[in-house]
């Protein structure tokens, strides 16, 4: 198979071709592990590629389906796994100094999953150190850049996955959240990012970032991302969460948007300044869903009436329990994290118990202003980000009042707090090829709609022809 034919094929594509023994995964594999070659000198995605591992689980997924017993739902399928996930046999190193490179020896709950159904780990990819910020630089791993514009970010803290899809090494990639971190660099990088309701993938007990984060798929096509959520919410015996079938792609592929109520928030109500190419992106596709019968209404949800005091909850509860990881380093040790790091993790290791209960009353408080407010409305319309894809290595773009990411992450991180499932789709491009992307929020365990809507914008508004000029 030829590369420019092979970046071409969505994850549906190419499971469907395993299927008819068109194409072997083996084939597939060796086009994943070309195209890194090709690509990734100027992009960085990826931090361990592992040939013989990959050429492996490719020649099982090949010898299942001889033998027509295929394993899963997505068997032979190359897949790009964040360096945040354990993986038997592969180092996870969180783009940071302060790990090892031993190989694991146990999986994350999601890669079990995704070796129930027959995957084929293409390589895992970068992220910020411990996945700290919603852009993708490490001391560890140096600065990953846009597939669509490589002097630009890829956003963050799944930025390797992001890019990896974007330039065509997999189609499918996996990715974790916690404040925006695959839907942001989803958006940045022209990709379907999905967060499901926090609870659904199950992760292992004791987690860092528990209360915000959820386990979630990079796409290029809805219908891809449906596929690989059912995989990894697949409940787990070796974890507290139940995970469910809320999220089922036969709900969210199926039915249209008719009747829905959806409040369309240009600003979410905070006082940032929304780049115009971006607002002019999301007005367009606030017409395309009135276009499908959806009652689309512009309003702003219940937040917070000050959105300096919900940062500062968020920032309670993200960053105390990032430094509940140093709390054994020594002084040096510290002085290796990422300069910016630094700082907060000193500042919240004198965090008190008062202080971080307060910011989770915070956090429960916003669970039932929006639970009130979806008796009225079943999604929320807003952008992913205000700002479009900024200079690679920066934290904030270079005109930003701010200086810390969670200032222009301010559409992404509250859904976080809440719970609530959010999907990125690609809307548009701004100047310099750099992607737009619109956002939908449901109401906790409303997955399904949150996909519909999703896949009908999609297909409505489809992008996917268009793929960053790398050659």
């Amino acid at each position: 198979m030829q590369i420019d034919d092979y970046i071409r094929l969505t994850g549906t594509d190419m499971l469907a071709r395993l299927a008819r023994r068109e194409v072997s995964a083996t084939t597939l594999a060796d086009c994943a592990l070309r195209r890194i070659e090709q690509v990734d000198d100027r992009l960085n995605a990826f931090c361990h590629i592992d040939e013989r591992a990959t050429r492996d689980a490719a020649a099982a997924a090949d010898e299942r389906y001889r033998s027509g017993q295929p394993m899963g739902r997505i068997d032979g399928l190359p897949v790009a796994v964040k360096d945040a996930f354990d993986m038997i046999g592969w180092p996870t190193r969180d783009g940071s100094k302060l790990t090892d490179s031993q190989a694991k020896t146990f999986d994350a709950p999601t890669v079990t999953a995704c070796r129930r159904h027959g995957f084929v780990p293409a390589g895992k990819t970068t992220t910020p150190e411990f996945g700290w910020k919603a852009v993708t630089d490490s001391p560890l791993t140096g600065i990953t850049r846009n597939p669509w514009n490589t002097n630009m970010t890829c956003g963050g803290s799944s930025g390797g996955s992001a890019a990896a899809v974007a330039a065509g090494v997999t189609p499918v990639a996996l990715g974790a959240d916690t404040g925006g971190s695959i839907r942001i660099p989803a958006s940045f990088c022209g990709a379907v990012g999905f967060k499901p309701s926090h609870g659904h993938a199950p992760t292992l007990p004791g987690s860092h970032h528990d209360k915000l984060t959820e386990r979630g798929p990079i796409t290029r096509t809805v219908q891809d991302a449906a596929t690989l959520i059912d995989v990894i919410t697949e409940s787990d015996p070796s974890t507290p969460q139940h995970g469910g079938d809320e999220s089922r792609s036969d709900r969210a592929m199926a039915g249209d948007i008719r009747g829905l109520r959806i409040a369309f928030s240009p600003a979410l109500g905070f006082d940032v300044d929304v780049d115009p190419q971006i607002a002019a992106a999301l007005e367009h596709c606030a017409d395309l869903l009135a276009s499908h019968g959806a009652r689309v209404v512009r309003t702003d949800p219940p937040i917070h009436p000050d959105t300096g005091s919900l940062r500062d909850s968020y920032h309670q509860l993200f960053f105390t329990e990032t430094a509940v990881m140093a709390r054994n380093w020594s002084a040096a040790q510290i002085e290796t994290l990422d300069a910016p790091l630094q700082p907060m993790v000193q500042r919240y290791l004198q965090a008190s118990a008062a202080d971080y209960l307060a910011a989770d009353s915070e956090r429960v408080a916003l669970m039932q202003r929006m639970s009130d407010f979806h008796r009225d409305y079943d999604l929320v319309l807003c952008p992913t980000a205000p700002v479009l894809p900024f200079e690679a290595g920066r934290e904030v773009p270079a005109d930003w009042p701010h200086e810390r990411w969670t200032s222009w992450a301010v559409f992404a991180w509250p859904w976080n707090m809440s719970g609530q499932p959010a999907i990125t789709v690609p809307c548009g491009f701004g100047d310099g090829e750099r992607p737009i992307g619109a956002q939908f929020v449901g109401a906790r365990h409303a997955d399904h709609l949150v996909m519909r809507a999703g896949r009908v914008l999609q297909q409505t508004h489809p992008l996917t022809d268009r793929a960053p000029r790398l050659g």
